[in-house]
């Protein structure tokens, strides 16, 4: 008993006029509008979260199918020129504690051409036996296809929707013309080389599945004409860490070399992305600041209601602080309740999205992820810390801000006045 003596009585106060009682129309009428105030946060907050966790999750997906094809960091000897002593260059990058594997490569533009048909491609000459080391895209492509690019056989490995638009499939012949062609006295004509396909690869990201084709790194380097491969691709054991491992072998390799890492390959849509879930946070943020700001027309109601209260409250010595304390709990006792059952009930979808989309789809026969539309054919989610706490702390603000000038208007109400006609 002497824990509920200590108690302040605003906060007891508070708590009593957030539960309102029914025992007249208005008072009924006043918990109605509170109750829609706390579910319109709460609400808001759901929202939010789970939309912030689908855009975080779409991002992982196409990120990590985009690092399925890309490297985390590539090193590039300057003006294009080969890499002087590679096993040396290789030593050095795996030196650093962050390198996990290491692999040379070619990479260049060029023509594919079958018949009538041709086809701009990027050609990345690779080293089958290294290639796991720095790729997911062996794991997933087909067993043994990277294996089929033998050097001095001119075997091309294309991605699959590649490889359907120009109706190839495994041994069919296609011709790879080179831009950088041979000076001849009737001008510079292209190098072409006859080639063979040995097999399609599937990413799961349409820019690589349609633009790329891979071939032995020997092949690459007499087809371009190269004296060696130019460049190095690198697997980092954090990907997070890939910009700060770029900047120190930079500073290492010194101006003989280019380090790129994967963020600034790929640096248009990744500030894309955050552009839309930033546009997005502040959009679902307004739906959470109107729940929020009904908070004032309910308690404007309950001070009008309990102006008697009030003045009797003062005649007994309560200070107009203490008033306004009186309303500001509860306001404060509905934003973070709705606030808390808005968490509660966005990360509850959040964490089962695959379990609730999927139930959804069975139930009106619909799909939601069309896998001829969209690269992945699952909802994906991940919740994240950075944007939850934001989430609540302003769901928790705008309630608190709203409470302010109802409350300020409630320790200014006149005993005498109020009590004139009671």
């Amino acid at each position: 008993m002497s824990f509920f003596k200590n108690i302040p009585y605003e906060l007891v106060l508070g708590w009593r006029y957030t539960r309102a009682g029914r025992a007249t129309r208005r008072n009924g009428f006043i918990s109605f509008i509170s109750g829609v105030s706390m579910m319109g946060i709460g609400l808001g907050v759901a929202a939010l979260i789970i939309v912030l966790s689908v855009m975080n999750g779409f991002q992982k997906e196409v990120r990590d199918r985009m690092l399925g094809v890309v490297s985390h960091i590539e090193v590039y000897a300057v003006d294009a020129a080969a890499v002087a002593d590679m096993p040396a260059l290789l030593a050095r990058l795996k030196a650093h504690p962050q390198v996990l594997g290491a692999a040379p490569f070619v990479t260049a533009q060029a023509l594919l051409a079958r018949g009538e048909d041709m086809k701009g491609v990027l050609v990345r000459g690779i080293d089958p036996a290294r290639e796991p080391e720095v790729s997911d895209l062996s794991q997933d492509t087909q067993a043994g296809v990277l294996g089929r690019l033998v050097p001095g056989e001119f075997g091309l490995v294309l991605g699959r929707d590649l490889a359907n638009n120009m109706g190839l499939q495994g041994g069919d012949p296609v011709t790879l013309v080179s831009p950088s062609g041979q000076v001849t006295p009737a001008g510079v004509v292209p190098r072409m080389k006859q080639m063979g396909v040995v097999g399609t690869f599937s990413s799961g990201h349409y820019e690589y599945d349609s633009a790329l084709a891979l071939m032995h790194v020997e092949d690459a380097v007499r087809m371009f004409r190269l004296e060696g491969p130019s460049g190095v691709r690198l697997k980092l054991r954090d990907l997070h860490q890939a910009r700060e491992v770029a900047r120190d072998l930079q500073l290492d390799l010194g101006p003989g070399f280019f380090v790129r890492d994967w963020t600034q390959q790929n640096k248009t849509w990744f500030a894309a992305v955050q552009v839309e879930k930033r546009m997005m946070f502040i959009i679902l943020t307004l739906i959470v600041a109107v729940a929020a700001f009904n908070l004032v027309s309910t308690l404007v109601m309950t001070v009008t209601d309990k102006r008697a209260d009030i003045a009797i409250l003062r005649t007994l010595g309560a200070s107009p602080r203490s008033i306004m304390g009186i309303f500001v709990v509860q306001g404060a006792t509905v934003g973070v309740i709705g606030t808390l059952s808005g968490l509660a009930l966005g990360l509850l979808v959040a964490f089962n999205i695959d379990v609730i989309v999927p139930a959804l789809e069975t139930l009106f026969n619909a799909s939601f992820l069309p896998r001829d539309i969209y690269l992945i054919s699952r909802m994906p989610s991940e919740p994240l810390a950075s944007d939850i706490w934001p989430v609540a702390i302003i769901s928790l603000v705008l309630a608190f801000v709203a409470t302010l000038y109802p409350s300020w208007r409630a320790s200014q109400v006149n005993p005498a006045e109020a009590l004139r006609y009671e």
